[in-house]
C-alpha cells in the first residue's frame, strides 16, 4: 500500500528533526559551560603559585629544571583534586552525559584556558634556554613551541622542535604504569628524531625569548576525570 503525506505533515516532521539537533546541541553547550566553570576555577588556584622565579646556569645558560619541577608541584598542590573531581562527576551523572562527552569538554577547556609561559616564569635575562624536560612536556599544550629552534646541552643547534607525545611502560620496581613525556625534533635534512627514551632533564631546551609568549602550562585531564 501505498501512503501519502500530506506537506503540511512533513513539514511538522523535518521541525520536530531540527529542534531535536538543536537541543543536543544546547545540552553539550550546557555541559561545556558547566565544565569550563570547574575547569577555570582549577587554573586559578593553580596561578596562585605563579610566576615562579627560575634560575638559570651552565653553558649555555639554562633555566633549572628542577625549579621548574617545585614550581609545578607547588600549583599542582593549591588544587582541591579530589572535589574538583567529585563535581565533574556530578555534572556528569545529573545530566546524563556519557563520559566521552565530558571528557571533550574537559579537553577543550584545559586547552583553551592554558597559561602562557611568561605568566609561569619569571626570568631575569631573556638570552636563556627553556629545558625540555619532562615536567614541560607533559603540560605543554598542543602545538605549542612549534619549529622553534632545539639546542643541546652543550649549546649545539640539533634542529626544530616538532611537538612532544608521550607513551606508557612499566615500573621496573614498582610494576606499575608509568606515562612518560618526550619530544620529536626535526634535523637540517628534514628527517625526525626523537628525544630518545631517557629521563629528560635539560639534555635539550629552546629559546627563552621565543617560548615565553606561547601557551606553556596546561592542566592534564586525568585528575579531571571520574573514575566510576
Amino acid at each position: 500500500m501505498k501512503l501519502h503525506f500530506k506537506p503540511a505533515f512533513l513539514f511538522g516532521l523535518f521541525l520536530a528533526v531540527f529542534a531535536g539537533t538543536g537541543l543536543c546541541q544546547s545540552s553539550y553547550e550546557d555541559l561545556k559551560n558547566k565544565v569550563d566553570v570547574v575547569v577555570s576555577e582549577a587554573y586559578q588556584s593553580a596561578a596562585a603559585a605563579f610566576p615562579c622565579k627560575i634560575k638559570a646556569g651552565g653553558d649555555p645558560k639554562m633555566m633549572s629544571w628542577e625549579g621548574i619541577e617545585k614550581c609545578f608541584y607547588k600549583a599542582d598542590e593549591r588544587i582541591d583534586w579530589e572535589d574538583l573531581n567529585k563535581r565533574i562527576r556530578e555534572i556528569r551523572d545529573k545530566g546524563r552525559y556519557e563520559t566521552t562527552d565530558v571528557l571533550s569538554a574537559v579537553e577543550s577547556s584545559l586547552t583553551r584556558r592554558a597559561l602562557i609561559f611568561d605568566s609561569v616564569f619569571s626570568v631575569k635575562k631573556d638570552e636563556v634556554l627553556l629545558p625540555l624536560s619532562n615536567s614541560i612536556l607533559r603540560h605543554l599544550p598542543e602545538n605549542s613551541l612549534m619549529d622553534l629552534s632545539v639546542y643541546d646541552k652543550s649549546g649545539r643547534r640539533v634542529g626544530t622542535f616538532a611537538g612532544g607525545y608521550t607513551y606508557e611502560r612499566m615500573g621496573e620496581i614498582s610494576g606499575n604504569r608509568q606515562l612518560h613525556s618526550l619530544f620529536q625534533y626535526t634535523d637540517a635534512n628534514g628527517k625526525i628524531h626523537s628525544s630518545s627514551d631517557r629521563l629528560l632533564l635539560d639534555s635539550f631546551g629552546v629559546p627563552w625569548k621565543e617560548a615565553s609568549s606561547q601557551p606553556g602550562f596546561r592542566l592534564n585531564s586525568d585528575k579531571f576525570m571520574p573514575k566510576h
